[in-house]
This record gives C-alpha cells, sequence and structure tokens, in this order.
C-alpha cells in the first residue's frame, strides 16, 4: 500500500509523465486538485473513487485569503491521505505542476511518514518554468539571466511571507506563482525596493492548455494586465525573449466533447488537442461480448468457408470475429469487405486483406460498390458479424442486391455509469461534442435528461456520418452536422471549419 504523490504538470495533459500516467491506471484512489485537466482523470480506471480536494485561489473563503481556513483544509487532505493509504493499495495524490515546488507536498510526506504510510514523489513539470518556455520564454539566458527565483505571490500569508523589496535587489528572473489577486501590492513593492518601473514583466494565463494567452508588459502595468488566474508572472530581461504573440492553433480556446466506445477515440482526441483543441474524452458506453455467450459467432467461424462474403463495419468486430476464427486461412475463398480505412487495416493486422474497401467510407458506400449477386459455384451467403445495435443498412442494401445475408451479433454495446457531477459541469462549458456512434448520441441524451438540468448539449453536434447524425436529430439535439468522410482529418476538419468564426 503506497501514497503517490504525482505532479500532473503546468495544465497540457501531454506533459503528465509516463510514470505518472501508469499510476493512474493502476489506481484505487485519486485525490486530485482543482486545476488537474480533465484528460488526466480521464486515465484512471472507472472502479477508482475520485475525490476534488481543490483549494479555491483565495484559499478557502469566499472574502479573501484566509489563512487558518486553508491550513485547515490541508489537515483534512493530510487526514484522507492517510485513512485511503492505509486501506488501499495505490493511492494517487494528483497535483497541478510539480508536487514539491508550492503543492504543499513537503507537509504531506510529513503527515504520511508520521502515520506510517508509505510513499512516493513523481515530478511533474513545474509550471514556474513549463509555462515561460511554452511561450518562448526562457527562466534563464546567457547575458540576461544566470539565477531565477520561485516565490508565491500569496502575500497575505503570515506564514509564507515574501520580502519583495529585497527580492528587488536580487539579480536574474524573477517567477511568480499565484499572485494576480496581488499583483499591484507585488509591483509597487519591487519598485520600492529599487526594481526599475520599466522592468519587462510578462503575464501568461492558463499556459500550455488550448486557453492559454500572455501579455508583454513592465513593471509599473503590470497591475493594468487583463488576465486572470492561473497565471504566471515573469519579471525582467528575459521576459521580453520569445515571440511576440503566442500563436494561435486553428481549433485554440474551442472544448469538444469526444464521446467513444471502448478505445476508438483516443486517436481523435490526440489529434485535436495538436489542432488546438481542449479536447473531453467522455466514455459513454463500452463493447460487451454477445447475449449468447458468442456461440454464433463461433458457429459462423467455424462453417466460414461456406460463405461468399464476409463484411465487416467497424474493427471491434473484425476483432470479434478473428479472435474466434484463430487462422486467416480458414477464410478459403470467402472475400472480405470492410467498410473504410480503419476497418481494413483491422483486417491488415490479422493477415487478411480485404478484398473491397469503398470509395464512400460508409455503410452505404459499401452497399452502392457491393457486386450484384449473380448465379455461380460460390452461392449467395453473405456473414454480416456486428454489433447489436448496427442498423439494417448492410442487410437490407445487400438484400436488394440479390443476397442472403447472414447477421451474426459479434458484441453488443452497453452504457457506461455517468461521470461524475463536476466533469458534467465542464461538458456543459463545450463548444461542440463528437458523436462516432448512434449509441453514444442516446446515452448522451439520457445524461442530459427531459429538463436539460443535468447537462447542456453544446452548440454544435457533429457526427461521423449520416446514421449517426439521424439518431443526434431524433434525438432533438440542435444543429446536427456531418463530417466529410468517417475519419479523424475528416472531423478534425469539420470542427475547424463550423467553429471558425462562431462565437
Amino acid at each position: 500500500m503506497t501514497v503517490y504523490l504525482v505532479g500532473a504538470g503546468p495544465g497540457d495533459p501531454g506533459l503528465l509523465t509516463r510514470r505518472g500516467a501508469s499510476l493512474l491506471a493502476e489506481a484505487d484512489v485519486v485525490l486530485y486538485d482543482r486545476l488537474v485537466h480533465h484528460s488526466v482523470l480521464a486515465l484512471v480506471p472507472e472502479s477508482a473513487e475520485l475525490i476534488d480536494v481543490g483549494k479555491r485561489p483565495d484559499g478557502t473563503s469566499a472574502g479573501g485569503p484566509d489563512p487558518a481556513a486553508s491550513a485547515a483544509r490541508q489537515e483534512e487532505v493530510n487526514r484522507l491521505l492517510i485513512e485511503h493509504g492505509q486501506r488501499s493499495h495505490c493511492v494517487v495524490r494528483l497535483k497541478g505542476g510539480d508536487p514539491f515546488v508550492f503543492g504543499r507536498g513537503g507537509e504531506e510526506v510529513e503527515a504520511l511518514t508520521r502515520a506510517g504510510v508509505r510513499w512516493e514523489i513523481v515530478p511533474g513539470v513545474s509550471s514556474a518554468f513549463g509555462v515561460p518556455a511554452a511561450v518562448g520564454i526562457p527562466v534563464t539566458h546567457r547575458g540576461l539571466s544566470t539565477s531565477v527565483t520561485v516565490v508565491t505571490g500569496q502575500v497575505g500569508d503570515p506564514i509564507s511571507a515574501v520580502d519583495w523589496e529585497a527580492l528587488a535587489k536580487v539579480d536574474g528572473t524573477l517567477v511568480i506563482l499565484m499572485g494576480m489577486m496581488n499583483r499591484a501590492d507585488i509591483a509597487a513593492a519591487l519598485q520600492r525596493g529599487g526594481k526599475p518601473a520599466s522592468t519587462p514583466t510578462a503575464v501568461i494565463e492558463r499556459g500550455t492548455t488550448s486557453k492559454q494567452s500572455m501579455v508583454r508588459t513592465t513593471l509599473d502595468q503590470l497591475a493594468t494586465v487583463p488576465l486572470g488566474s492561473p497565471s504566471v508572472i515573469v519579471v525582467g530581461p528575459v521576459a521580453a525573449l520569445g515571440a511576440e504573440q503566442v500563436t494561435g492553433l486553428p481549433l485554440s480556446g474551442r472544448t469538444v466533447i469526444v464521446t467513444r466506445s471502448g478505445p476508438g477515440g483516443h486517436d481523435l482526441v490526440d489529434a485535436l488537442h495538436r489542432a488546438g483543441a481542449d479536447a473531453i474524452e467522455v466514455p459513454l458506453t463500452e463493447q460487451a461480448g454477445p447475449r449468447d455467450g458468442g456461440a454464433a459467432l463461433r458457429a459462423a467461424a467455424l462453417g466460414v468457408g461456406g460463405y461468399r462474403w464476409v463484411v465487416f463495419t467497424s474493427a471491434n468486430a473484425v476483432s470479434r470475429f478473428m479472435g474466434e476464427l484463430h487462422d486467416a486461412r480458414a477464410l478459403g475463398t470467402t472475400l472480405v469487405a470492410a467498410v473504410g480505412p480503419s476497418t481494413a487495416d483491422a483486417l491488415r493486422r490479422t493477415g487478411v486483406e480485404p478484398d473491397l474497401v469503398p470509395a464512400d467510407h460508409r455503410a452505404l458506400g459499401l452497399v452502392a460498390d457491393f457486386p450484384q449477386f449473380a448465379p455461380g459455384p460460390f452461392g449467395d451467403q453473405v456473414l454480416f458479424p456486428c454489433a447489436d445495435l448496427a442498423p439494417p443498412t448492410i442487410p437490407d442494401g445487400l438484400a436488394a442486391k440479390g443476397w442472403a445475408v447472414h447477421r451474426v451479433e459479434a458484441y453488443r454495446t452497453v452504457p457506461l455509469p455517468p461521470p461524475a457531477p463536476a466533469f458534467l459541469e465542464t461538458m456543459s462549458q463545450a463548444d461542440a461534442v463528437v458523436f462516432l456512434a448512434g449509441s453514444a448520441a442516446e446515452a448522451y441524451a439520457d445524461l442530459v435528461g427531459p429538463d436539460g438540468t443535468a447537462l447542456r448539449v453544446p452548440p454544435l453536434v457533429l457526427c461521423i456520418g449520416p446514421s449517426t447524425a439521424e439518431s443526434a436529430r431524433g434525438l432533438g439535439m440542435p444543429r446536427v452536422e456531418e463530417a466529410g468522410r468517417p475519419s479523424t482529418p475528416a472531423i478534425v476538419d469539420a470542427l475547424i471549419g463550423y467553429l471558425s468564426g462562431s462565437s
């Protein structure tokens, strides 16, 4: 039994260390801070207990800094760490940035040590260094700064009181964390200590995230910077270095929900992050085995040589069927069709090259390109292993072309428990939601509820294809659009097109 103090990094979920991600995937309990990115929390198993122990920017009181309340809150966090650490196999204390840079990680380690609970530190990228680097500001630079001082800007806490006038006399770079509330007082104190009013100063809000914003100014104008928390303040000559402005990516500042069933949404989430979006990956459904335990699928696999064609419309169906087939040579003269590139690639990974991949990567496109049945020695039988909720497009379309289609349930789509209320609140602020299947749209509608109070539907609903879009429209969702093709690049391009210029 161990408590792991894990640094989540400054904001970008991609900056989480591999060790941190591995521990989150094994966690029984996760106690997380307010600024931890939701995509990092998505790494936690469904069975794990998530506990929000985040503190407000002003401590814990609505009226301003309250050191006594903050200390009491930290004692409660320590108590929870000890309690869970004594009874759970893997407890993760997930902190923004690095646990030992103004993260009170040292206090938590002391409490765990006194209680005899084993602990381990997993360092993270501190916002003090990662955020300036993200905008091209080096905190040390030959000829300009050979030292860097990191300091808290919470001047109301007597325990961590800062002698700003003394710091004003120190050469090098000054990096101020949690200082936006007191920036006017900090700037004035530094100038009283002799720091020139013209000292270059930079403020980076929500650094490394899709909502990153930066303002360059001078020390005497720091109070007028129109940014909020969380922000990193850099004071010193290096603050004038780097890009003149933060280059915006096409989806910068946009939040997109990616609903998925199984691992299918990971590539899309990564692509959206590269386009600048804040992508929220939400598993709403998962795949389960067939209702009959796979008996029909196994029987179909044993007799596959008696079919003229096998048709696949998902990588999941390929995985389930080929797992029962065991040996691709059993296909013999049976031809194989795949609805699109991802399904075709799944077949190739099993050693099977598809005989048909339609130009239009949809069920309708497959039906259009499928040959008309003509009598011959190989018969008219088509095997269609698919999900329980697969629409009748393939069976009906091929039957109209003279084929006898044998539909077999390869897997079921079942709903997952709803996300935590705090996660639903984050989802409600999104600009768009992407549905990769009609079942995901139905599961999302169930979260919204009849009165729409639990979860808001975003202004844009983007669907992977027409059948999914039809499901979303049937559920009464507003502004339902379709991607040009059922592929990750097409979905990203569609989101860029629909969201660019919209408010």
